[in-house]
């Protein structure tokens, strides 16, 4: 086992957020007191095919300009370099499309492998072959329809001119089976390439090289997983890590694992930081993490926020290491350029406007205490209510009327209430009148939200069922002597509660403002959000408020006619993302003129709903949540931002590189929609889109609100709430069966 600092794991998740904060020291904590360097694996492999054209292009023009390119070299049969991810052909290229009978078995380190292999064709009958995706089924197959001639390390050298070139070499001893040498190759090359960096997971093969290579080119000793033998020492990685001093002196520095420096629980939590980068710092060794990526799974420590699991290599206030391997350098870049050393004591609630989501409702379940308290300890600005109604009057915060979206209601013994009421939704539920608050709060437990299953995307499942459910009075409670700028309440379904359960929404909320005191103070605003124009007008001619009308059809742009309604009830517009950036298979199309529509006509706009999880993004923000967000904030100038992930959106505002102007460095520019759409082949592209329709006064204009059936503006009576449950109950007894599952 590797030595550990004998701090506990709640102090080292602590050490992610906080203790940046505090350092008198600003330089960074590598051996050379320099920033770390990035090293683009491939390019910029995580969208464009690994070690093809495209790819190592795009990570120069996307990245920062120092980003250092990276080939893993395999041999040809006439001993040409080229650059390809593995050693099997078919994993990462169509060989086998033209080379169907070629598939070999050949001993791999004393391992037997059957696939295609580069040994077995020169360089020009690899002239036709490809590079394309790995079995990565996140990243897109569409680039794969473009020819990526291979690359040989000479033309990573005169096609790109990096700043630095990176050679990996693994698996000397298979290429001497077929009378090649890696060594003498690598040798010969480095004469007439500048080559910054070799590393190799094997021993002998460093040894072999060092006194043979410029005194420039850093020699770096790759470690693979722990248990894994080294072919060359028969010692495991695990046992050569406890012996640094061994390895200086024959490397400069080495490259590890990820997890050799933030270890994961079984569970995918993060464990206490190891001392590797102390002891290799100690040593006089460099020491870069591998294994960066968007789109892989990360702790659920970092809430899906690729940044910040940078962010906890570089800038932890203990140690930083001396570089990254990613395959997707933007955001490597992105942490190192613009994220390290924060103020995070700026408390600013100008533009973008953060609003949360049902809280902090990417860790944890949705409207309960701890998803607010963690909004707000997060930096929101605004947090948010989603106000439904219990059987007996209460108003709860509740992300849905239906409580099978968010609660446990299905393991309950109200399982059998289930049933789908015409005025609310066409599918199945239990909503929250078919309960009282006691019902729900004995009873039922908060689910945390699950928005990406098909990929296995769980959000923090320690805390799955974690806190406690809140009234519309607790959350004001809880809300009013927080550092926010406002509060948000969101109205729905108050149609079918007035007319149907005879409560009044809209006087129940303004009684629950007016008792909590928001209609006497002036320190925090109050938004009423709703997707009925009914009902903000209904708010308009009662309060105040500042009222928010939200769109939840995608749409290109508004009517003038619809702005003109819009302007009678509301001053803000929430809209969904796709009405901004409209996407087809994951990619931009083009961008919508709806933004600056609603803002020339004086509204406010706000985006909805971000998250962090890379299958919510299109390819064009390259799975980084804060590359969304500056698509959003910078590209469509939107005025806020509602989402699932507060911490996010407040670190974006804090960033060194916010107000750079004309010195903004490229990888914090804007994503332009539908430029990488363009450079797929015609064949592969993805499908056109249908034309989007335009907002019209008729999808504004909604009738007024019915009166309550209880002609009550307050709380239900008791007779109120038993119609309330009768209406539920006739409607179960006739559908309950059919939808029974």
């Amino acid at each position: 086992m590797r030595a550990r600092h004998g701090c506990s794991v709640l102090a080292s998740v602590l050490l992610l957020c906080l203790a940046a904060v505090a350092q008198e020291d600003s330089s960074w904590k590598t051996l050379s007191g320099k920033a770390p360097a990035i090293v683009a694996k491939g390019g910029f492999s995580g969208l464009f095919p690994d070690s093809s054209e495209y790819a190592y292009r795009f990570a120069q023009i996307a990245s920062s300009p120092d980003t250092i390119l990276y080939c893993d070299v395999r041999l040809t049969k006439d001993g040409i370099g080229i650059c390809l991810p593995d050693i099997k052909m078919d994993n990462c290229t169509d060989v086998s499309d033209f080379f169907a009978q070629g598939q070999k078995s050949y001993l791999v380190n004393g391992v037997p492998t059957t696939g295609w292999f580069s040994v077995d064709y020169n360089g020009t009958e690899l002239g036709q072959v490809s590079p394309v995706r790995r079995s990565i089924d996140s990243r897109t197959p569409r680039f794969d329809a473009s020819f990526f001639p291979l690359l040989a390390v000479e033309d990573v050298q005169s096609k790109f001119r990096p700043p630095g070139i990176w050679l990996n070499v693994q698996h000397d001893s298979f290429y001497s089976q077929f009378n090649l040498s890696m060594r003498n190759y690598i040798i010969s090359v480095s004469k007439r390439v500048v080559v910054n960096y070799i590393s190799s997971p094997e021993v002998s093969f460093l040894t072999s090289i060092t006194a043979r290579v410029s005194k420039k080119t850093k020699l770096v000793f790759r470690f693979l997983d722990e248990g894994t033998l080294e072919p060359s020492t028969n010692q495991t990685y695990g046992s050569l890590l406890k012996n640094l001093t061994s390895v200086k002196t024959f490397a400069s520095g080495i490259l590890v694992p990820k997890s050799y420096i933030w270890p994961n629980s079984p569970d995918n939590y993060l464990q206490p930081h190891t001392s590797v980068v102390e002891d290799a710092h100690k040593a006089g060794l460099e020491i870069y993490a591998a294994d960066f990526a968007n789109d892989f799974t990360i702790s659920y420590n970092h809430s899906y926020d690729p940044l910040a699991e940078y962010l906890s290599f570089i800038d932890n206030g203990v140690f930083s290491v001396d570089g990254v391997l990613t395959d997707f350098p933007v955001t490597a870049s992105e942490a190192i350029g613009c994220f390290a050393n924060l103020n995070k004591s700026n408390t600013d609630h100008g533009k973008p406007l953060i609003i949360s989501h049902n809280g902090a409702s990417g860790d944890y379940p949705g409207c309960t205490d701890l998803a607010y308290q963690k909004a707000v300890d997060d930096g929101a600005d605004v947090i948010d209510c989603p106000v439904q109604v219990t059987k007996d009057g209460i108003p709860i915060c509740m992300s849905s009327i239906n409580l099978m979206d968010d609660t446990t209601v299905l393991k309950s013994q109200f399982a059998s209430q289930i049933a789908s009421i015409k005025g609310i939704q066409s599918r199945k539920g239990i909503f929250t009148f078919n309960l009282t608050w006691d019902d729900i709060v004995k009873n039922l437990k908060p689910q945390i939200s699950t928005p990406f299953t098909n990929f296995r995307l769980d959000r923090n499942p320690k805390y799955r069922n974690a806190g406690n459910f809140m009234r519309l009075s607790d959350f004001l409670d809880l809300t009013k002597d927080k550092d926010l700028s406002g509060i948000m309440i969101s109205v729905e379904h108050a149609a079918f509660v007035a007319e149907e359960l005879g409560f009044d929404m809209v006087d129940t909320v303004t009684k629950a403002l007016d008792d909590a005191g928001y209609n006497n103070q002036t320190a925090q605003k109050v938004m009423i959000q709703s997707t009925d124009s009914a009902v903000l007008e209904k708010f308009k001619q009662q309060t105040k408020y500042n009222l928010v009308y939200m769109i939840t059809e995608e749409v290109r742009d508004a009517a003038p006619s619809s702005l003109t309604d819009i302007k009678k009830f509301a001053s803000a517009v929430s809209i969904d993302s796709g009405s901004i950036f409209p996407q087809s298979d994951y990619f931009t199309m083009y961008q919508t003129n709806l933004v600056q529509t609603l803002q020339t006509a004086g509204l406010s706009v706000y985006v909805y709903t971000l998250m962090n999880e890379f299958a919510s993004q299109p390819y064009d923000f390259f799975s980084d949540s804060t590359a969304q967000i500056n698509a959003y904030v910078k590209g469509a100038g939107v005025d806020g931002l509602i989402t699932d992930f507060p911490a996010t959106a407040r670190r974006y505002k804090l960033n060194n590189c916010m107000n750079m102007g004309n010195s903004t460095p490229s990888f914090m520019a804007p994503a332009h929609p539908g430029d990488l759409m363009q450079i797929i082949s015609k064949s592969a592209q993805p499908p056109a889109l249908a034309p989007m329709p335009l907002l019209t006064d008729s999808d504004v204009a909604k009738p007024p609100l019915p009166p309550a059936r209880s002609n009550s503006s307050t709380a239900p009576t008791q007779s109120s709430a038993s119609r309330m449950h009768a209406t539920a109950t006739h409607v179960l007894v006739l559908v309950a069966l059919a939808f029974w599952q």
